[in-house]
């Protein structure tokens, strides 16, 4: 009997060191994929979202006007580099944001041409809390550059962040991360582009190898 209880005790003591020794649970991580207690992202991970579902991202000339661009989508694409235990701030390397089918109901534009983003790639912060922050890379600012069709012609117009950055918040009811009113300054181009640009998107679900990204 004795030695059938040395033999239990000792099969539990090595059940607890190697949970010990083993990976953190997923869920110690800040990003994980299917739930909160679900994988954790790994380092080097793509993570994607379109804009969500009903929504459009809009570059309007006032924070509270309706006049301006409006694009019914818009994609982007990160890279993760690192997903610290929660809580905390994972890191990630944003490579791809794109915006298309875009139209103006601004006076004297015919069309939009297109709508890109400039000097990528850009550095995002994503943490427990929930907020969400871009940052510029070494290639430059976080610019967009604007081509519209007018009455006279087409015209480019270069746009910047106003604050430097960029500020969202991200959601685990719907996986999501809403930007609003995020402002940018025109740099260059026609009078007939606003002079400010206030843009608001929401992108979701956010996902990783198919599986939705939550925050913890």
């Amino acid at each position: 009997m004795r030695t059938r209880s040395l033999l239990t005790l000792t099969a539990a003591v090595a059940a607890l060191t190697l949970s010990a020794v083993g990976p953190a649970s997923a869920a110690d991580t800040v990003l994980t994929t299917g739930s909160p207690a679900g994988d954790a992202v790994a380092a080097e991970a793509q993570v994607t979202a379109g804009l969500a579902a009903g929504t459009t991202a809009t570059l309007y000339s006032s924070a509270t006007g309706t006049t301006g661009i409006t694009c019914t989508t818009s994609q982007f694409t990160a890279t993760v580099d690192s997903n610290p235990t929660a809580p905390g701030t994972a890191s990630e390397t944003l490579t791809g944001h794109t915006f298309s089918n875009c139209t103006s109901n601004n006076v004297g534009v015919l069309g939009v041409t297109s709508v890109t983003v400039n000097n990528l790639a850009y550095t995002t912060s994503v943490a427990s809390d929930g907020s969400v922050t871009v940052t510029p890379g070494s290639a430059g600012p976080i610019q967009t550059t604007v081509v519209l069709r007018t009455l006279l012609g087409s015209v480019t117009c270069v746009y910047q962040a106003t604050n430097g950055s960029l500020a969202g918040t991200s959601s685990n009811t719907d996986n999501s991360i809403q930007f609003t009113n995020q402002q940018f300054s025109r740099t260059s181009g026609s009078s007939l582009c606003p002079s400010s640009g206030y843009w608001t998107a929401k992108y979701g679900p956010v996902t990783s190898g198919g599986a939705a990204v939550y925050v913890n």
